[in-house]
């Protein structure tokens, strides 16, 4: 169950209950009036069935209430009524179907804008795959995807092009199109560094054992980035957030972006390019299985058109 909360003009007040009174999905519809300050109105609550919530959306924005009020939904972790659970049951279609497209264009959007702590997460994490790949640690390597922020620009672009998100599209485009050369640029010094002070061997490229599947590219690298995609789609759309960590785990991202510094700075282009090449691959592998699995969910996912 999710919190519904409007805040609405007076004149639109009778409207909004009229509405919910209606709609199998709602609970608990509580009216306060004359409390808004700022705009002056009233204020509805209610308990909304997550498979009801993008119609109720659908409903009170065609109202006109978002335009002078607010419409805000929030999760509730705990919830004991057996007059909720009814509705659930009550409720057309299934929660785990269910999608919020409003929630899931937000999500991405503040996955995706390029800022400062982006930008650090990126460095961050392609620091510690080139220090996975010096030391070949498969542990190091694991812990710099989980850091790695570069799922939620992909899952945006896959949003956007689905949604027909032009805005979207550039906000996620540039976080990538900028983090990852100033990311790949800060680890080549890092590497020029640790070179000049005797901790970076280039010889040590042409040994590597469990970090070695950083750079090679082949047909598993095309099979896990797809599935990786569909898999983290169908978690963003199914309110399951904690099988992204499994996502994170299985795509070769950040790691072929430290290797191809690493190999850069001791000389290795053939090992640069290959590296640069998985890094390709995986990225347009998530985005389009991402995007593939977004249009199988479309009467799940996408909004009616108004």
């Amino acid at each position: 169950m999710l919190h519904l909360r409007v805040v609405c003009s007076a004149h639109h007040t009778d409207a909004v209950l009229a509405l919910l009174r209606a709609d199998l999905g709602i609970a608990h519809l509580v009216v306060t009036r004359e409390v808004a300050v700022q705009p002056p109105g009233d204020v509805v609550e209610a308990a909304v069935a997550r498979e009801s919530a993008e119609h109720v959306l659908d409903q009170l924005t065609d109202l006109g209430v978002a335009r002078t009020g607010e419409i805000s939904l929030t999760g509730i972790d705990t919830l004991e009524s057996e007059t909720a659970e009814a509705v659930e049951r009550a409720a057309p279609g299934d929660a785990a179907d269910a999608v919020i497209w409003e929630e899931l264009v937000t999500t991405t959007g503040e996955e995706s804008r390029l800022n400062g702590v982006f930008l650090a997460f990126l460095v961050l994490s392609c620091l510690l795959a080139a220090v996975g790949v010096l030391a070949d640690s498969a542990i190091t390597l694991v812990g710099a995807m989980v850091v790695s922020p570069d799922f939620g620009p992909l899952a945006a672009l896959a949003v956007a092009a689905v949604g027909k998100r032009r805005s979207l599209a550039g906000s996620a485009g540039l976080a990538l199109g900028v983090g990852y050369p100033v990311a790949i640029l800060v680890t080549v010094l890092g590497a020029a560094l640790a070179r000049l002070v005797g901790l970076f061997d280039p010889t040590e490229l042409d040994h590597l054992g469990r970090a070695a599947f950083v750079y090679h590219v082949g047909p598993y690298s095309v099979i896990i980035s797809l599935l990786a995609g569909a898999a983290g789609m169908l978690a963003l759309t199914s309110d399951k957030s904690g099988a992204l960590i499994g996502v994170f785990i299985s795509v070769t991202t950040v790691p072929a972006a430290g290797f191809a510094a690493l190999a850069a700075v001791a000389g290795h282009w053939t090992q640069c390019g290959e590296a640069f090449l998985q890094l390709a691959v995986n990225l347009s592998g998530i985005t389009l299985a991402a995007v593939l699995t977004l249009f199988l969910r479309r009467e799940h996912v996408l909004p009616r058109a108004h």
